[in-house]
């Protein structure tokens, strides 16, 4: 297929990339799982391929998909998310070079930003992106980028893409999107105006808790090369098998999609019911200060919520430790419902920084499972 735009989200998310092979009509994209390929004399490649680490037909089929998903004109496929994220700074920045960050963002890329990049020369400042004035104050006459993830983790805030990518505009900066708690069915922030879009592969795309991956989509052609060039010369690329089992994921991202924001808005509601539950931060309620915004630039608001408990930290963890049909691990948008506590796990690197989360947070991943079955679990492990 050549005319992915004329498409729905969902016809190209099975179709973008998988081209029926040539020899067999297999319509599933081969595993190429190959480091090099036969030249036909000097410089004579097929298809382009010569090294597995440059190119491979299998990740190509990947970045392709990406690509035709996010409506970007160059995606890429790494080996994890953060080795994405490295890259694209590393393309981007240049020593004495400025960042706004968020002030609520995975602890890895926090960790990324303060323990790597800065060493390397780029400083940054942590803003409220759910506050577009917040952001524009904290830009400087060396801002090249304004990092935002929108519905955020852990906190769930909502930033506006389009006022934050006309003050990118203004600013001469880069606004990169990261983009893995909405999910591309969810949520299309190049068409918001976003330059970069970042993705955590291993969650709603890939879906499955089975694969470890990481994305870029560019909405600009020069941007994606520069990218290019970087993945090639840093190497930290994609897997043929992992880029199958992501792509093999993605076929059904929309129906699971539809599924996890169903059962999340579900447990959302059943949890601003609890007399235990002190807060429940999810954009879909209509209380939530991004609610609004959210319901412009999204199709749905997603499977991830988090709830403030009464009794502080402990009782926090102990809701954690009770649940039985929430499985008690890191990492989200997975079939299967996760549980976990942010301060001491996913989020335990930003201790004592502006981005610490309280002490009595629960973060939840809903599955697919049924929705009843997992009000039960949680009804039981709030006591």
């Amino acid at each position: 297929m050549s005319d992915h735009g004329l498409h729905s989200f969902e016809t190209r998310a099975i179709h973008a990339g998988n081209t029926a092979d040539p020899q067999t009509g297999a319509v599933v994209p081969p595993i190429y799982q190959v480091s090099t390929y036969k030249q036909d004399g000097v410089g004579g490649l097929r298809g382009g391929y010569e090294y597995s680490r440059s190119a491979n037909p299998t990740r190509t089929a990947l970045e392709e998909n990406l690509a035709a998903i996010e409506g970007g004109r160059r995606g890429l496929a790494f080996a994890s998310g953060l080795a994405a994220e490295d890259c694209l700074l590393r393309t981007l920045l240049r020593p004495g070079d400025h960042v706004v960050i968020p002030n609520d963002a995975y602890g890895g890329t926090f960790r990324l930003f303060a323990k790597v990049v800065e060493r390397w020369g780029v400083d940054f400042s942590v803003a409220n992106t759910s506050d577009p004035a917040a952001v524009r104050g904290s830009v400087t006459d060396r801002t090249k980028v304004i990092w935002v993830e929108t519905p955020s983790n852990p906190l769930l805030g909502i930033t506006d893409i389009a006022a934050v990518a006309d003050i990118a505009r203004t600013a001469g900066a880069k606004l990169v999107v990261d983009n893995t708690f909405a999910s591309p069915y969810l949520q299309q922030p190049i068409s918001l105006g976003a330059d970069v879009v970042v993705h955590s592969l291993t969650k709603y795309m890939g879906g499955h808790s089975d694969v470890v991956g990481g994305g870029l989509i560019a909405a600009d052609a020069e941007v994606g090369e520069e990218l290019a060039y970087h993945q090639n010369a840093m190497g930290a690329v994609a897997g043929p098998f992992d880029a199958w089992l992501v792509l093999r994921g993605i076929k059904t991202l929309p129906v699971r999609m539809d599924r996890h924001s169903e059962n999340a808005a579900r447990v959302a509601e059943m949890l601003t019911r609890h007399p235990k539950v002190v807060e429940v931060l999810y954009p879909g309620l209509p209380e939530h200060p991004g609610h609004e915004i959210a319901a412009k630039q999204m199709r749905a608001f997603g499977g991830m919520v988090s709830f403030r408990v009464q009794g502080g930290e402990q009782a926090a963890v102990e809701v954690c430790n009770r649940a039985k049909l929430f499985t008690l691990g890191e990492s989200l948008g997975g079939v299967e419902s996760l549980i976990e506590h942010p301060g001491r796990m996913t989020h335990a690197s930003v201790v004592g920084s502006a981005l610490e989360v309280p002490a009595d947070l629960v973060r939840l991943s809903v599955g697919i499972e049924a929705a009843d079955d997992l009000l039960a679990d949680l009804q039981q492990a709030l006591g």
